[in-house]
């Protein structure tokens, strides 16, 4: 079990680089690729969540120690770049950018607010209430993803199919972790400061949080670069 968080996040680099090249756009490429380069930054928020939310077993017992692992960046690495672009390795999505005129709409006057706000709402929810901090970034990840679909209405097909296409696909994944090590959610996350509700082995938390990432990371590149879809087809 020692090793099992390391194993957990190197198979899900493992699917990210298999998605990564089957992309036969390089711009679908170069948006998975800095993505994931941007959310790796998110392992630093590991000691927030260490020992609160889980307390996993770490290369060098890192995160028993420090709070931090190396395991934390692999992890947001792969699963970021796998957020944002799941949505389009099933369709095959245009882009076109927004004209002058549309970005000045009135909505768009919360453009910088709207990418900003996810972080903005955790930082509050952590620092003034006892939330534990699995819920302030669901929360974050949701509201977030609200003023993003307020500012860029014809994102929100994505952002709805996104968020139920990834947390299908992060069910799967979880279940690997479950089926090589049966005891390990019981063992390693903090089930009596949460909800102790488990679906099929996963704690519900863990879902939530998967709806929250898809929903608002797919949007994350058209909304910074000012896109927006023009059509798109299923892959076949």
């Amino acid at each position: 079990m020692q090793y099992a968080w390391l194993i957990w996040s190197s198979v899900l680099v493992v699917i990210w680089l298999a998605v990564y090249f089957s992309l036969k756009n390089k711009e679908s490429k170069r948006e998975m690729l800095l993505v994931s380069l941007w959310t790796s930054l998110l392992g630093f928020t590991e000691p927030l969540f260490v020992p609160e939310y889980w307390n996993p077993p770490s290369l060098f017992n890192l995160a028993a120690r420090t709070g931090f692992d190396i395991e934390s960046f692999i992890f947001a690495f792969g699963v970021g770049g796998l957020a944002v672009i799941i949505y389009e390795r099933i369709f095959q999505i245009r882009h076109e950018q927004i004209s002058t005129e549309e970005k000045h709409l009135p909505r768009h006057r919360y453009h910088l607010f709207a990418l900003l706000s996810a972080p903005i709402i955790f930082i509050l929810l952590s620092i003034f209430t006892n939330l534990n901090p699995i819920y302030s970034a669901t929360i974050a990840l949701i509201g977030g993803g609200l003023f993003t679909w307020y500012c860029r209405p014809n994102l929100k097909k994505k952002m709805i199919a996104s968020a139920f296409i990834f947390l299908g696909f992060y069910s799967l994944y979880f279940l690997i972790l479950t089926t090589l090590y049966s005891d390990y959610v019981r063992q390693v996350w903090n089930l009596a400061a949460v909800s102790g509700i488990l679906i099929l082995g996963i704690p519900l938390e863990e879902l939530m949080f998967a709806f929250g990432l898809g929903f608002l990371w797919s949007s994350v590149h058209e909304h910074l670069k000012w896109y927006k879809i023009k059509n798109f087809d299923i892959i076949k």
